[in-house]
């Protein structure tokens, strides 16, 4: 397992853990981020990474990026 911030830009990862507090795990839910999904690095600027989940394309932050492990 590794976080997302170190996956390679468009491989296909399966994320494993949604980690952080309550509050940050629902919001990530909410944008998809579930264990189990499908997830694609798009592009990585500064460590933001923008990815493709469930048809559609999300930008996270890294602080945010380092807490969904794949």
């Amino acid at each position: 397992m590794m976080p997302l911030t170190l996956a390679n830009t468009g491989e296909e990862q399966m994320i494993r853990k949604v980690g952080g507090n309550a509050e940050t795990k629902k919001f990530l839910e909410n944008l998809g981020f579930v264990a189990g999904s499908t997830v694609i690095i798009i592009s990585e600027i500064g460590g933001n990474v923008i990815v493709n989940i469930k048809d559609s394309r999300v930008a996270v932050s890294k602080e945010m990026a380092a807490k969904i492990m794949v």
